[in-house]
């Protein structure tokens, strides 16, 4: 699909990924609506932080993903919807998982019925990496045994399986993305990484984290976010389910050691409980193939293998070490 001149859906704009992929799409030269999650502040999230030239370019919707009505609204003349919108955070899952599957579920569920109704003609769906759980085989391609080892998890299992049954029951045009574990500047500091910057940002020499020994595949969100372009330009994408991954394993400890390195500190680990999660729960190992994102779009990461893992973390460091950007973390609370 060639995405000149057609207008872009970006649901989940105002998050993590959201933010980057919007701009980047904007930066392209392509017609972007910007779907935001309403709240009184009037808040856009990350976009709030986007240079005047890209927010002068931009449509912003602010809505709520869990509301059809709103939905159809913000996707009426739309030709493509990336849809990122989704609660992502494993821990608060086990506090609320129901609100997982009113976002999740039924969020996906309306964008896929208004998609059929307005004949929407591209919609890329965003999965995880941990509807997965512990690799049974690596690296982990998307033959893998789905399972839901976390509420959050289980919530992204149904919302996919809802994707492709839109695609197998009615022709719906669906792609499904999975991205890896992303990383960069942005991004939560409820993710082992930010939290792992943001102490040592804050002069803390004794960093507090859950379990060290579980491997990652990190990608960093310039790739993910080509990743998302890649799937939603690539006809041969629809109706597949796709693996955005770097196709490098390390483990957490080993993560740490690289950060404390090019930040130049030395650092404790102490363990906190409140960041393990229950055993069973744990996704022990992730390592992708992104062989079928060779394939089908011709994409693979640009910050692949140990050398890219460093020079993702270099940029994601000089992010989080801006002062500015530091002072609107918590580092001194666990965030959940």
């Amino acid at each position: 699909m060639n995405l000149e001149g057609k207008k872009i859906l970006v649901t989940g704009a105002d998050g993590f990924i959201g933010s980057h992929l919007t701009e980047e799409l904007v930066r392209q030269g392509h017609d972007v609506k910007a779907f935001v999650l309403y709240n009184s502040f009037n808040s856009w999230g990350w976009l709030d932080a986007s240079p005047k030239e890209v927010l002068n370019e931009l449509e912003i919707f602010a809505g709520d993903i869990r509301d059809p009505y709103g939905v159809k609204q913000a996707m009426k003349g739309c030709d493509v919807v990336l849809h990122l919108a989704a609660l992502i955070a494993i821990p608060y899952s086990y506090h609320s998982p129901d609100t997982y599957v009113d976002t999740n579920i039924k969020g996906t569920l309306n964008i896929l019925q208004a998609a059929r109704d307005l004949h929407v003609e591209k919609i890329v769906h965003t999965s995880t990496s941990e509807v997965y759980g512990t690799a049974r085989f690596v690296p982990i391609t998307e033959e893998h045994p789905l399972q839901g080892q976390s509420p959050y998890s289980a919530s992204k299992i149904g919302a996919d399986q809802l994707a492709l049954a839109f695609y197998s029951s009615f022709d719906l045009p669906v792609s499904i993305i999975r991205p890896f574990n992303t990383y960069g500047p942005r991004q939560s500091a409820r993710a082992v990484i930010p939290t792992i910057i943001t102490q040592i940002a804050a002069g803390q020499t004794s960093i507090k984290l859950g379990s060290l020994h579980p491997t990652r595949d990190f990608n960093y969100v310039k790739d993910t976010v080509a990743g998302f372009i890649a799937v939603a330009k690539s006809d041969r994408s629809v109706g597949e389910v796709i693996n955005i991954g770097s196709n490098y394993e390390v483990s957490i400890g080993q993560t740490v050691d690289v950060i404390a390195e090019l930040m130049g500190k030395k650092i404790e680990i102490l363990t906190d409980d409140k960041r393990l999660r229950p055993e069973k729960s744990e996704v022990e190992r992730l390592w992708a193939s992104n062989a079928k994102a060779k394939e089908l779009l011709n994409w693979e990461p640009v910050y692949g293998g140990i050398d890219g893992f460093k020079q993702g973390l270099a940029e994601t460091i000089e992010w989080f070490t801006n002062p500015a950007h530091l002072s609107q973390y918590k580092t001194g609370m666990y965030n959940v």
